[in-house]
């Protein structure tokens, strides 16, 4: 698409479990600030995995503000102070050991997800799919399994390019984003239990009419970062600025293990990869000019960015601590909360003022969300204490 036919600013939330959802919130809350998020031109918020979250909860306030007259959207009220007690809950041991201690749920090969689903509805209720806002467009992304592609959820349509699209009608916002969290092996995948014939177009090749219905019949969603961890598919080819908020991690040298360690690294290798060349591709169009916007992830520091006002946490901090908090759906503490919503807070504050200040409507102070967990008032030493062991995941959780 030509740069003259794109429109408006796009923001993508990246999938990277609770870390993400936290970090993507403390970012989202300086763009409410700068007025960024508030502008005309602020047209679409794509979401993966623990992105979704973090966007489900901005879709809700959104239309609520929209259909009350005398409610206006309060970001700490309405996103933050929700998100951060939902994020406080450890959502995933629950599901998982009554799937695997309980020998009725066995062959119950949905359990898992329904009871994602259950702590879904429990934060964002039963908000259906085209009750969502018009401005911004909200889009959920999952993978479709069956064909191999971006699957979408919103507003007015369910589906992917290959598959075809339907009416989202009857589906949840909470489905969708279990849809798209229900990241593998831990959770099985969604099934899209709505009738073949209502998936309209499709491109998908070699393909038959009757083995189509029957691929439709039991198509199966699984978390979104399958395909695209940074949720660009929706949007980059289309939209004229596209922010991306990057919680995806690294993947560090390892010295060879076992055949079972292979088997999963040979998994994280192809990850690693695809989601690198997405970058390259999105890095390339902001220095060619294709489009324009501004890229920040969580291994990043402030300083990185020349125009950056605050230095925020150090790269070494970045790289050894915040990065390495884990990506899961436990329970997360405080001081985790605390140290991702500072760190998503200065770095799209630093991205946005180098690469994209004319975006800024309104320059407001800078003041991250929680200066008691940051330099001066606690030192990165204190915070590494702090933050000791966050890396790890638990089988039996926590919290």
């Amino acid at each position: 698409m030509a740069p003259d036919a794109r429109r408006g600013i796009a923001l993508c939330l990246s999938g990277g479990g609770f870390r993400a959802t936290l970090f993507h919130l403390g970012a989202i809350q300086r763009l409410f600030e700068l007025g960024i998020a508030t502008r005309p031109d602020f047209d679409t918020v794509t979401s993966v995995s623990g992105g979704s979250i973090t966007a489900a909860q901005w879709a809700i306030a959104e239309a609520q503000a929209a259909t009350s007259e005398n409610r206006r959207l309060d970001f700490t009220r309405d996103i933050a102070r929700p998100l951060q007690a939902f994020t406080s809950r450890d959502i995933r041991t629950g599901a998982m050991a009554k799937k695997f201690l309980l020998p009725w749920n066995w062959f119950r090969g949905a359990f898992v997800i329904d009871t994602m689903v259950d702590r879904f509805e429990e934060a964002f209720g039963k908000v259906t799919l085209n009750l969502l806002p018009d401005r911004p467009r909200f889009v959920f992304c999952g993978t479709d399994m069956a064909f191999g592609a971006n699957f979408i959820f919103e507003r007015d349509r369910v589906g992917s390019y290959l598959a075809g699209y339907a009416p989202p009608e009857g589906f949840t916002l909470a489905q969708a984003v279990a849809a798209s969290a229900c990241f593998p092996p831990l959770f099985g995948p969604m099934r899209i239990d709505r009738a073949a014939l209502r998936f309209k177009g499709g491109r998908a090749k070699g393909v038959s009419a009757d083995e189509r219905k029957q691929i439709l019949e039991d198509l199966r969603v699984t978390d979104g970062g399958v395909y695209d961890n940074m949720g660009l598919e929706p949007v980059w080819k289309s939209h004229r600025v596209v922010l991306v908020s990057d919680a995806g991690g690294l993947m560090d040298a390892e010295a060879d293990k076992n055949f079972f360690w292979r088997i999963q690294r040979y998994q994280s290798i192809q990850d690693t990869q695809a989601r690198a060349l997405r970058k390259r591709f999105l890095i390339s169009g902001y220095t060619q000019g294709t489009i324009n916007g501004a890229y920040f992830g969580v291994a990043s520091s402030p300083t990185h960015y020349p125009a950056a006002r605050d230095p925020g946490y150090s790269k070494a901090f970045a790289m050894d601590v915040i990065r390495n908090i884990r990506t899961d759906l436990d329970a997360f503490s405080e001081v985790e909360q605390a140290v991702l919503m500072n760190h998503g807070y200065a770095l799209v504050d630093a991205a946005i003022r180098t690469h994209v200040p004319k975006l800024i409507a309104t320059d407001a102070a800078f003041a991250v969300p929680f200066p008691a967990f940051a330099p001066p008032a606690m030192t990165e030493d204190d915070l590494r204490r702090r933050l000791a062991g966050s890396e790890r995941r638990k089988l039996t959780g926590r919290g």
